[in-house]
């Protein structure tokens, strides 16, 4: 992840620019997740959104969103918004490959509707995942999305190799701008 870091030194800098340019606030946006057995930890993304006050509820974004800025909306399309989690790779928090995290209160929620939700946790998250490079991203409007996405995670968790790993980073440029990219 360290070489990782400086070969994309420059792109970081350029996005950077570009979020604080766009609109007034932070950089950077950090949230509580859930990683492996179910630890909390601080995730990292470039912020996308204009600055405001979520009075404590985490409600997912969608198309045409109003909260999302113009240089969000292209990170958010690209994924481009989520290559500081290197920062938490390095941590040791998260792996370049695993289940995406969820916000903690999207955990709690779908723990109770999705049986075996929490074995997702049984492994480091990811940056991108198996669930990722099928499409199974964005936002989930109702509940047969996220069974899809924990479906493919429970199945990569019970599949790992280092051959699914490479298979997954291969396929993970083409996935950040399909299905459900925005």
């Amino acid at each position: 992840s360290l070489m990782l870091l400086v070969l994309l030194a420059p792109v970081l800098a350029a996005i950077a620019l570009a979020v604080r340019l766009d609109s007034p606030g932070p950089v950077f946006f950090r949230q509580a997740r859930l990683g492996w057995g179910g630890k909390r930890f601080h995730i990292w993304k470039f912020r996308s959104m204009y600055v405001h006050d979520d009075h404590g509820v985490v409600v997912q974004a969608g198309k045409g969103d109003p909260r999302v800025t113009r240089v969000g909306a292209f990170l958010r399309r690209t994924s481009l918004d989520e290559l500081p989690q290197i920062f938490n790779v390095m941590c040791g928090e998260m792996s370049l490959v695993g289940p995406r995290p969820h916000a903690v209160q999207h955990d709690l929620e779908y723990a109770q509707q999705i049986a075996h939700y929490f074995a997702r946790h049984n492994i480091k998250p990811g940056i991108t995942g198996l669930a990722q490079v099928r499409g199974h991203r964005g936002e989930t409007r109702d509940i047969g999305m996220m069974v899809l996405r924990v479906e493919s995670d429970i199945e990569y968790i019970n599949s790992w190799s280092l051959w699914l790993d490479l298979a997954i980073l291969v396929r993970t440029p083409g996935a950040m701008t399909g299905r459900n990219a925005y």
